[in-house]
């Protein structure tokens, strides 16, 4: 039997109108609060409490569907992705967009370093570019290619990998060490990258299409912390790679359905997959490979899952444009009382 975490009626948190294609949570924060934020078709992420689900605030500005969302490790920036061609920063607090960073294409991807307060962004998408902004040093600022890289003094950004990429950037994860960055491409590779080198030092050839690609908390739960594990779904399988080995992977477990997204809670060895051909959210034994428990409730594909940063609860985005927060842990948590 899994935990009876599961056997508790999930919370679902209403507002968006079109599919919630991702989600991302921050740390716990110095309030020991921690936030959750939902990239959505409909245009306008929002933040919520991440805890409870209780809605916050709605940064409103884009011109196209948001496809991906973050936080700051301290919750105090959001940045987005947008199919209107740009993405943005955000003050969590006020609402404001410091930051409308411009592109030629989709932007599909976007990932902060996980530091307080940061002052680099990460971007990638339809480009098939891998981009690195320096937001210390523009309000509004245009993308440069690599040739214009003897001027990086001066340059609000710059280009790694020119012509790498073999297609769109589908999601990019910045490791605990601020060097190394990770991309999720739709020409079926994974690669890691060394902002010292601005070169690749790893490269994964995955089975199928890419849907989620995330470095999983190593804090949850029992105050470890190393790492972590990145977790990467990719058609009927989910890869779990040494968050520390560029490339190495732990181990690739195969399912009897295709997987869009995927999430690990190292703490208690399991793992938890949302359907691209379904719509429920199924629980995992690591170890054992096998599947614990079903979770029923969204009326659409689960696009997007992660667990909270103290392990205790998970959340899901699905096309239905619902989030669920679901229980992870005994006893009472949260609005679980």
């Amino acid at each position: 039997m899994a935990s009876e975490s599961t056997k508790f009626v999930p919370l679902t948190c209403h507002g968006h109108s079109r599919p919630v294609p991702h989600l991302s949570f921050s740390s716990v924060t110095d309030d020991d609060q921690y936030y959750i934020i939902s990239a959505c078709k409909d245009n306008n992420p929002m933040l919520r409490d991440g805890m409870t689900g209780d809605w916050i605030g709605t940064f409103i500005g884009h011109k196209g569907a948001v496809w991906q969302a973050r936080l700051s490790s301290d919750a105090s920036l959001a940045a987005t992705g947008s199919a209107d061609f740009s993405a943005r920063v955000w003050d969590t607090r006020t609402g404001e967009a410091l930051h409308t960073l411009q592109h030629n294409h989709v932007v599909r991807a976007v990932a902060f370093p996980n530091q307080p307060r940061p002052q680099i962004l990460a971007t990638g998408g339809v480009e098939k570019k891998l981009r690195i902004f320096d937001l210390s040093r523009s309000a509004s600022s245009s993308p440069v290619t690599a040739n214009e890289l003897s001027s990086a003094a001066s340059t609000p950004s710059y280009e790694i990998g020119l012509g790498v990429h073999g297609g769109t950037i589908k999601s990019i994860v910045w490791g605990n060490d601020p060097n190394i960055l990770i991309t999720a491409c739709e020409d079926k590779k994974i690669r890691w990258w060394d902002l010292r080198s601005r070169s690749t030092i790893g490269e994964y050839q995955v089975d199928g299409v890419v849907g989620t690609c995330e470095l999983d908390n190593p804090t949850s739960d029992a105050g470890n912390s190393g790492p972590g594990v990145l977790s990467v779904a990719s058609g009927k399988t989910a890869y779990f790679f040494d968050g520390a080995q560029p490339a190495q992977l732990i181990k690739s477990v195969k399912m009897p359905q295709d997987v869009a997204s995927v999430a690990l809670h190292s703490g208690q060895r399991k793992f938890i997959t949302g359907g691209a051909g379904d719509t429920w959210v199924r629980i995992w034994d690591f170890d054992e490979e096998k599947e614990l428990e079903t979770g029923k409730g969204h009326h659409g594909p689960v696009w997007s899952v992660g667990f909270s940063p103290d392990g205790k609860l998970y959340a899901t985005g699905s096309e239905d444009g619902t989030i669920k927060l679901w229980k992870f842990t005994t006893g009472p948590y949260g609005l679980w009382r």
